[in-house]
C-alpha cells in the first residue's frame, strides 16, 4: 500500500474535510467532533463522489399518533454526508448508511505521526 499525506492536523478545523487524490483513488478526510475518519470517495450505492456531499446533521422525522410526518427535526448528535448523486446518507463516524445497516463506505487506512495525517491505499 502506498502513503500519501492529507495535510497537517492544525489544517483541520472541527467539521472540515479535503479529498486527497491518491493515485487513481480519492479518499475524503474528516474532522469531526476532534477526531479524524478517512473514506474512500465511492458512494456503495452507485460510486459517486460521497466525500464532496453535503455536511449536516441526521434528519429525523418524527412520526405523530395518527402516524402522520409532520415535521423534521435534527440529530444533533450524529453527523451525516450526503451523496450529492442521489442522496443516500451515510454516518461520517461509522460510514454506516442511516436507512440499511448493510450498505456502508469503505473505510480508508489513516495514521497521524508528528502532527501530519497519512492515509493508504
Amino acid at each position: 500500500m502506498q502513503e500519501y499525506s492529507a495535510g497537517k492536523v492544525a489544517d483541520y478545523n472541527d467539521g472540515d474535510r479535503k479529498v486527497i487524490v491518491c493515485g487513481d483513488m480519492e479518499v475524503g478526510v474528516f474532522r469531526i467532533d476532534g477526531e479524524f475518519y478517512a473514506w474512500h470517495n465511492r458512494c456503495a450505492h452507485r460510486a459517486g463522489p460521497i466525500c464532496q456531499g453535503r455536511i449536516m446533521k441526521r434528519v429525523l422525522e418524527p412520526v405523530a399518533e395518527d402516524h402522520t410526518v409532520r415535521a423534521m427535526e435534527y440529530d444533533e448528535s450524529e453527523t451525516n454526508i450526503v451523496c450529492p448523486w442521489h442522496g443516500y446518507e451515510y454516518s461520517i463516524k461509522t460510514g454506516n448508511h442511516q436507512g440499511n445497516p448493510k450498505i456502508r463506505l469503505r473505510k480508508a487506512e489513516m495514521t497521524i505521526r508528528d502532527g501530519e495525517i497519512y492515509v493508504r491505499v
